[in-house]
């Protein structure tokens, strides 16, 4: 866990955290031990909490919309991937013998699952102001390359990312509901894929509920991925 440590940069108090944080599901099968995905799980509130308060800080003049876009953008899983390469975090998690064969350390969902789970590790193992700090050491250069538009992609954007490279090639968005009144209207959104309608979402705009919808797609593709394993 030393050589794991070094490259993190952190040194944990409870090194079982950071052993967790690094247990992927194939080897946690394999070996009768604990996987990542509880501190996974929290691991992205964390992350979502932190970015969030940080853009909302750092720029003054955005509204709810554009704010969505860039955190949408910079808690995507190929960002978290991205960022992760800086502690070298694929070398260090620990796979079963299967995903290791077809390729899981290049994986980014496998690898940006594991970020948000040492994510979560850090927070418990010190609190959330080092939580903090660790995550806004490694990700200041990207925040501010996406709030200056240096970098764009969203939910929606990722969405139809992933069904092309599953084969399928149609995402669409369909208002199934509006509601309220016409200064604070809350729109449902449904999104399709290939013709078959799937996940629905509400925001205070089309757009926003679009993403919201698209996230959600995401996530059920995820743990059906995960099913799979």
């Amino acid at each position: 866990m030393d050589n794991a440590e070094r490259k993190i940069g952190y040194e944990y108090k409870n090194k079982e955290l950071l052993r967790r944080a690094l247990t992927h599901s194939s080897y946690a099968n394999e070996s009768h031990t604990r996987d990542n995905e509880r501190l996974e799980f929290l691991g992205d509130s964390v992350l979502s909490i932190i970015v969030s308060d940080y853009i909302f800080n750092r720029v003054k003049d955005v509204d709810e919309g554009d704010l969505t876009k860039f955190r949408a953008t910079l808690v995507c899983e190929q960002s978290l991937a991205e960022i992760a390469e800086k502690i070298n975090l694929n070398e260090l998690v620990f796979l079963g013998k299967g995903e290791e064969r077809t390729g899981g350390r290049k994986r980014p969902s496998v690898i940006s699952d594991a970020f948000e789970a040492v994510l979560a590790s850090i927070y418990l193992d010190a609190g959330f102001e080092k939580a903090r700090s660790w995550l806004l050491d490694l990700m200041q250069d990207r925040i501010e390359k996406v709030l200056k538009g240096e970098y764009y992609s969203d939910y929606k954007t990722t969405l139809q990312e992933i069904v092309q490279r599953d084969g399928r090639s149609s995402v669409s968005y369909r208002t199934i509901a509006e509601e309220g009144k016409e200064h604070n209207k809350l729109f449902t959104v449904q999104v399709i894929i290939n013709g078959e309608p799937k996940n629905t979402a509400t925001g205070h705009s089309k757009k926003i509920a679009e993403q919201a919808a698209a996230k959600a797609a995401i996530a059920d593709i995820k743990n059906n991925e995960k099913k799979k394993i």
